[in-house]
Protein backbone atom coordinates (compact mmCIF):
# COMPACT_ATOMS: atom_id res chain seq x y z
CA UNK A 1 0.00 0.00 0.00
CA UNK A 2 2.85 2.22 0.94
CA UNK A 3 4.49 1.94 -3.07
CA UNK A 4 1.17 2.28 -4.00
CA UNK A 5 0.90 5.87 -2.49
CA UNK A 6 4.76 6.78 -3.12
CA UNK A 7 3.80 6.30 -6.66
CA UNK A 8 0.98 8.23 -7.07
CA UNK A 9 2.66 11.08 -5.18
CA UNK A 10 5.22 10.69 -7.57
CA UNK A 11 2.88 11.12 -10.20
CA UNK A 12 1.72 14.09 -9.34
CA UNK A 13 4.45 15.77 -8.24
CA UNK A 14 5.87 15.02 -12.05
CA UNK A 15 2.41 16.36 -13.45
CA UNK A 16 2.27 19.45 -11.82
CA UNK A 17 6.14 20.16 -12.48
CA UNK A 18 4.95 19.65 -16.53
CA UNK A 19 2.13 21.99 -16.06
CA UNK A 20 4.64 24.65 -14.43
CA UNK A 21 6.58 24.26 -17.04
CA UNK A 22 3.99 25.15 -19.33
CA UNK A 23 3.13 28.77 -17.47
CA UNK A 24 4.59 31.97 -17.99
CA UNK A 25 4.54 34.12 -14.91
CA UNK A 26 4.91 37.67 -14.77
CA UNK A 27 4.68 40.94 -12.21
CA UNK A 28 2.35 43.95 -13.66
CA UNK A 29 1.68 47.31 -12.77
CA UNK A 30 -0.72 49.41 -14.13
CA UNK A 31 -1.96 53.06 -14.12
CA UNK A 32 -4.07 55.55 -15.53
CA UNK A 33 -7.79 56.05 -16.19
CA UNK A 34 -8.78 55.10 -19.49
CA UNK A 35 -11.96 56.95 -19.85
CA UNK A 36 -15.27 55.59 -18.98
CA UNK A 37 -17.26 54.06 -21.96
CA UNK A 38 -14.65 55.21 -24.27
CA UNK A 39 -13.23 52.31 -26.98
CA UNK A 40 -10.34 51.15 -28.00
CA UNK A 41 -9.87 52.66 -31.19
CA UNK A 42 -7.26 52.64 -33.91
CA UNK A 43 -3.48 53.17 -32.55
CA UNK A 44 -0.11 54.24 -33.86
CA UNK A 45 3.39 53.57 -32.64
CA UNK A 46 5.37 56.41 -31.72
CA UNK A 47 9.26 56.26 -31.00
CA UNK A 48 11.36 58.23 -29.17
CA UNK A 49 14.93 59.50 -30.84
CA UNK A 50 16.80 57.72 -28.53
CA UNK A 51 14.43 54.71 -30.13
CA UNK A 52 14.64 55.77 -33.71
CA UNK A 53 18.35 55.08 -33.23
CA UNK A 54 17.62 51.29 -32.84
CA UNK A 55 14.81 50.53 -35.26
CA UNK A 56 15.66 46.97 -35.53
CA UNK A 57 14.60 46.37 -31.66
CA UNK A 58 11.59 48.64 -32.02
CA UNK A 59 10.84 46.97 -35.01
CA UNK A 60 10.99 43.72 -32.93
CA UNK A 61 9.20 45.38 -29.92
CA UNK A 62 6.34 46.36 -32.28
CA UNK A 63 5.50 43.24 -33.64
CA UNK A 64 6.13 41.30 -30.07
CA UNK A 65 3.14 43.57 -28.78
CA UNK A 66 0.69 43.94 -32.22
CA UNK A 67 -1.24 40.85 -31.04
CA UNK A 68 -1.88 42.15 -26.99
CA UNK A 69 -3.07 45.25 -28.71
CA UNK A 70 -5.09 43.62 -30.91
CA UNK A 71 -6.32 41.13 -28.03
CA UNK A 72 -7.51 44.29 -26.30
CA UNK A 73 -9.61 45.99 -29.07
CA UNK A 74 -6.95 48.08 -31.08
CA UNK A 75 -6.69 48.31 -34.44
CA UNK A 76 -3.57 49.64 -36.30
CA UNK A 77 -3.90 52.47 -37.98
CA UNK A 78 -2.64 52.73 -41.92
CA UNK A 79 -1.43 56.67 -40.90
CA UNK A 80 -0.54 57.75 -37.98
CA UNK A 81 -2.45 60.68 -38.39
CA UNK A 82 -5.88 58.70 -38.38
CA UNK A 83 -4.67 57.27 -34.60
CA UNK A 84 -6.81 58.03 -31.88
CA UNK A 85 -3.78 56.96 -30.01
CA UNK A 86 -0.36 56.99 -29.66
CA UNK A 87 1.36 53.63 -28.48
CA UNK A 88 5.02 54.10 -26.60
CA UNK A 89 7.21 50.62 -25.96
CA UNK A 90 10.04 49.77 -24.01
CA UNK A 91 11.98 46.87 -22.67
CA UNK A 92 14.94 46.26 -20.29
CA UNK A 93 16.78 42.96 -19.82
CA UNK A 94 19.34 42.92 -17.12
CA UNK A 95 21.66 39.85 -16.23
CA UNK A 96 23.15 39.20 -13.62
CA UNK A 97 25.56 35.70 -13.14
CA UNK A 98 24.82 33.82 -10.46
CA UNK A 99 26.59 33.85 -7.10
CA UNK A 100 28.93 30.79 -5.45
CA UNK A 101 27.06 28.47 -4.14
CA UNK A 102 29.99 25.97 -2.17
CA UNK A 103 33.45 26.31 -1.62
CA UNK A 104 34.32 24.88 -5.13
CA UNK A 105 33.63 27.83 -6.29
CA UNK A 106 35.55 30.56 -8.65
CA UNK A 107 35.16 34.06 -9.59
CA UNK A 108 34.04 32.37 -13.15
CA UNK A 109 32.71 29.02 -12.50
CA UNK A 110 32.53 25.54 -11.03
CA UNK A 111 35.74 23.85 -11.48
CA UNK A 112 35.90 20.09 -11.11
CA UNK A 113 38.72 17.29 -11.72
CA UNK A 114 38.70 13.46 -12.38
CA UNK A 115 41.19 10.88 -14.14
CA UNK A 116 42.05 7.16 -14.51
CA UNK A 117 45.01 5.65 -14.05
CA UNK A 118 45.97 1.93 -14.45
CA UNK A 119 48.99 -0.43 -16.06
CA UNK A 120 49.66 1.65 -19.30
CA UNK A 121 47.49 4.22 -19.18
CA UNK A 122 46.43 7.43 -17.50
CA UNK A 123 44.50 10.66 -17.54
CA UNK A 124 43.31 13.49 -16.05
CA UNK A 125 40.49 15.82 -17.13
CA UNK A 126 39.14 19.27 -16.00
CA UNK A 127 35.92 20.69 -16.51
CA UNK A 128 34.48 23.97 -15.92
CA UNK A 129 30.66 24.38 -14.77
CA UNK A 130 28.95 27.58 -15.10
CA UNK A 131 25.81 28.30 -13.88
CA UNK A 132 22.90 29.92 -15.53
CA UNK A 133 22.36 33.34 -14.83
CA UNK A 134 19.31 35.49 -13.29
CA UNK A 135 18.08 37.15 -16.28
CA UNK A 136 14.73 40.08 -15.48
CA UNK A 137 12.63 40.56 -18.62
CA UNK A 138 11.19 43.65 -18.55
CA UNK A 139 8.54 45.73 -20.84
CA UNK A 140 6.38 48.97 -20.55
CA UNK A 141 3.43 50.51 -22.95
CA UNK A 142 2.39 53.67 -22.83
CA UNK A 143 -0.55 55.01 -23.94
CA UNK A 144 -1.49 58.39 -24.66
CA UNK A 145 -4.52 60.31 -26.37
CA UNK A 146 -3.04 61.69 -30.03
CA UNK A 147 -4.43 65.12 -30.01
CA UNK A 148 -4.31 65.65 -26.28
CA UNK A 149 -1.58 63.92 -25.30
CA UNK A 150 -2.60 63.06 -22.28
CA UNK A 151 -1.78 59.66 -20.80
CA UNK A 152 -4.80 57.22 -20.68
CA UNK A 153 -2.97 54.02 -19.85
CA UNK A 154 0.70 52.62 -18.57
CA UNK A 155 1.71 49.29 -17.86
CA UNK A 156 4.48 47.03 -17.06
CA UNK A 157 5.01 43.79 -17.28
CA UNK A 158 8.13 41.90 -15.95
CA UNK A 159 9.86 38.60 -15.87
CA UNK A 160 12.42 36.85 -14.13
CA UNK A 161 14.22 33.25 -15.07
CA UNK A 162 17.36 31.74 -14.57
CA UNK A 163 19.18 31.06 -18.62
CA UNK A 164 19.49 33.12 -21.55
CA UNK A 165 17.73 36.18 -22.77
CA UNK A 166 15.15 34.64 -24.77
CA UNK A 167 13.08 37.32 -27.42
CA UNK A 168 10.22 35.05 -28.12
CA UNK A 169 9.06 36.00 -24.22
CA UNK A 170 8.42 39.79 -25.31
CA UNK A 171 4.75 38.93 -26.88
CA UNK A 172 3.85 37.19 -23.72
CA UNK A 173 5.05 40.29 -21.62
CA UNK A 174 2.57 42.41 -23.31
CA UNK A 175 0.05 39.80 -23.39
CA UNK A 176 0.59 40.30 -19.46
CA UNK A 177 0.51 43.89 -19.42
CA UNK A 178 -2.67 44.28 -21.51
CA UNK A 179 -4.25 41.32 -19.35
CA UNK A 180 -6.47 43.73 -17.82
CA UNK A 181 -6.86 46.60 -19.88
CA UNK A 182 -8.47 48.89 -19.87
CA UNK A 183 -9.05 48.67 -15.68
CA UNK A 184 -6.64 49.38 -13.17
CA UNK A 185 -5.80 46.46 -10.92
CA UNK A 186 -3.83 45.77 -8.11
CA UNK A 187 0.01 47.04 -8.41
CA UNK A 188 2.21 44.97 -8.80
CA UNK A 189 -0.06 41.60 -9.22
CA UNK A 190 1.04 38.44 -10.77
CA UNK A 191 -0.64 37.74 -13.85
CA UNK A 192 -0.08 33.71 -15.13
CA UNK A 193 -0.23 32.79 -18.90
CA UNK A 194 -0.22 30.02 -20.67
CA UNK A 195 3.01 29.28 -23.04
CA UNK A 196 1.28 28.28 -26.85
CA UNK A 197 4.08 25.41 -28.34
CA UNK A 198 5.52 27.93 -30.57
CA UNK A 199 6.86 30.21 -27.70
CA UNK A 200 8.02 26.45 -25.44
Amino acid sequence: MWMRRLFLLTVVLALSGCASLNQFSSQVSTHGSWPQGRAPGSYAFERLPSQAAQPALQDQLEAAARPALQAAGFTEAPDAKQASVVVQLAAQVQVEPRPPLDNFWYPYGRWGWGGFWGPGRSGMALSLHMEPPYVQMSVSLLIRDRQTHDVLYETRARHDRLGAVDARLYPLLFEAALKDFPQVAVSPRTVTLTIPPQSR
